[in-house]
């Protein structure tokens, strides 16, 4: 299944989430990050991080997505790698009554908000210096996403309000209507 534009456009939180997984080396091996983000806020709302990249990172990026969210029918769309093809990740999308979308090969815009990101965590985090362990990178990178994407980098697309910023002001909004 292909994302359409139409559903990419003008979404509301939780309607429509992009995944994808990046990697980086350190003195000891890669560490592998898969993330979610949630495409109306472009708030990363789930992640996981670990030495391999396989299907359950995937699976425990997606579990921490859901936690405080309105995920039932989301539709979540990734590129087609393995790790979102595999049993264990439809299954889990089927668990929580959420649609899994896999963009055509080579079509490599679906995902560019994803592909954003990444290339922001690339140029503040993984490029500023040589990472000796996957836990002091890890730290870093978690930091990164809650303290500066999430709350102090603002962004033009969202009124120049930050993601945690943007999702309160909507929820208050859709609350008050």
């Amino acid at each position: 299944m292909t994302i359409s534009s139409n559903a990419t456009s003008q979404p509301t939180p939780d309607q429509v989430w992009l995944t994808d997984i990046t990697e980086h080396w350190t003195d000891e091996g890669k560490l592998y990050v898969c993330a979610l983000k949630d495409v109306c806020s472009g708030r990363i709302i789930g992640y996981a991080l670990g030495d391999r990249m396989t299907s359950q990172l995937a699976v425990r990026a997606l579990d921490h997505a859901v936690i405080g969210r309105d995920y039932r029918g989301t539709i979540v769309h990734s590129d087609r790698g393995s790790q979102f093809r595999s049993r264990a990740f439809v299954a889990r999308l089927k668990h929580y009554k959420m649609i899994g979308s896999m963009g055509r090969v080579g079509a490599c815009g679906h995902n560019a908000m994803m592909e954003s990101f990444f290339s922001l965590l690339q140029k503040n985090v993984l490029d500023r210096q040589r990472w000796r362990t996957r836990v002091e990178l890890t730290s870093r990178i978690v930091n990164w996403i809650e303290r500066t994407y999430h709350r102090r980098r603002r962004q033009a697309r969202l009124g120049r309000l930050t993601p945690i910023e943007f999702e309160l002001v909507f929820n208050t909004q859709a609350t008050a209507a």
